[in-house]
């Protein structure tokens, strides 16, 4: 059966997710961090090897935060979101290639490189996000939304799960060594991510330009406009609390885990556990979204949310990790895809590239709270259980605060 036009735009924009996806598993949460303190930086002191890699993080972090908002701006005044969206992602899929050519010893090159790689892939999500309005109606939102978290967990985590096990069994895929198959898996990442961005950019229309202001001038017009739009600024509000809590339990659950002293392939497996449960489980909350309302089921979500963090403070075993890991795999791509349906919902469609470049930022802002308050907090008590379980108040004033948002299809 021949796909309709939408439709086939809609398959197109979530493959993109799909491949890009795989740079956020196999290099930024799995590999990119070890290989760098074992093998580029080896001869490092471990304190100097995290500064590095925070710095690393921040600098991109920073630089997207303030590129977003104003590229977005031009890019809906001159009808350019796949131009910036192709530029970002030629970006990334470059410099992870390159950093299969990165010799041991050499973390300043690697860190150069982990950089513009950041910058190419978080930069082009609010390009790619603000598409949504492009592909699908208001009422399609949280299905469509949810597809591409779906595909990007399947994507990313088979990549991953590939990329694992060339690591641990080398020699089964023809290669002398661990450190040659985690160059060859960057290789692999930027190969993956390219391929699949192409339906997008052959498929995927986006509005045409309109007349106006651009750039810095538009960018003031538009947070403005944001002032004068309630519910956009108190989603945001919330949005950026809740997503706080999610986004530093995806960062802090393995190092979590090793304080508890469990071992390095138990905390891989529960990796992979969210990869793969995720798939499903995006997919299923967008029918949720659809059948109970998308606050509704983003509501749900932040009870389990707030569910974990209680249960962290007194788990004991490898297996109540596990289940911790398919608690989280159940709800963390629902969040995340329904936040971003509910918020396409919230703004004018016009200005999708603008209002997504604020919303991205306000997930980079997510990146500091978060694990500043759980670190001082390990710090001061010296227990990691009470660390984790700080993170309660951002799930329930972010719930808090989403309660004063009217859903815009129930009123």
């Amino acid at each position: 059966m021949q796909m309709s036009p939408e439709r086939r735009a809609q398959w197109s924009w979530a493959l993109y997710d799909w491949g890009n996806s795989a740079f956020a598993t196999t290099v930024l949460a799995g590999f990119f961090p070890i290989f760098f303190n074992q093998y580029w930086a080896a001869g490092v002191a471990p304190q100097t090897q995290t500064l590095y890699q925070g710095l690393t993080s921040t600098i991109a972090s920073l630089t997207v935060m303030l590129l977003a908002p104003w590229l977005g701006a031009i890019a809906d005044r001159r009808g350019t979101k796949k131009h910036f969206l192709a530029g970002f992602t030629a970006i990334g899929v470059i410099t992870t290639a390159a950093l299969y050519l990165v010799g041991q010893g050499q973390w300043p090159w690697a860190l150069a490189l982990s950089v513009l790689g950041r910058i190419g892939f978080f930069g082009g999500l609010s390009f790619y996000d603000s598409l949504l309005v492009s592909v699908a109606a208001p009422k399609q939102m949280d299905r469509v939304s949810a597809l591409g978290y779906g595909l990007g967990y399947l994507g990313g985590g088979l990549l991953f799960a590939v990329n694992v096990a060339m690591a641990l069994k080398p020699a089964l895929f023809g290669l002398p060594d661990a450190a040659l198959a985690t160059r060859v898996s960057f290789l692999m990442v930027a190969l993956w991510w390219a391929l699949f961005a192409l339906p997008l950019f052959r498929n995927v229309s986006e509005a045409p330009p309109r007349d106006g202001a651009t750039g810095w001038a538009e960018l003031w017009q538009t947070l403005r406009h944001i002032r004068s739009l309630r519910p956009v600024w108190m989603f945001l509000l919330a949005y950026w609390l809740y997503i706080d809590g999610v986004d530093t339990i995806i960062v802090m659950a393995i190092d979590f885990g090793m304080k508890l002293g469990f071992a390095s392939d138990n905390l891989i497996v529960a990796l992979l556990m969210v990869q793969f449960i995720g798939f499903p489980a995006a997919i299923a909350f967008g029918w949720l979204g659809e059948r109970l309302g998308t606050r509704r089921a983003i509501f749900i979500a932040l009870a389990v949310y707030a569910g974990v963090t209680v249960w962290a403070y007194f788990l004991q075993t490898v297996m109540q990790f596990y289940l911790m890991a398919a608690a989280i795999g159940c709800v963390q791509g629902g969040i995340q895809s329904l936040s971003r349906s509910y918020f396409a919902r919230l703004i004018p469609a016009a200005q999708a590239g603008e209002f997504f470049g604020f919303y991205n930022m306000m997930g980079k802002f997510a990146a500091v709270l978060g694990p500043a308050l759980v670190g001082v907090t390990a710090q001061l008590t010296g227990n990691p259980r009470l660390a984790i379980l700080s993170l309660l108040v951002f799930f329930v004033v972010g719930a808090l605060l989403l309660l004063r948002v009217r859903d815009p299809l129930r009123g």
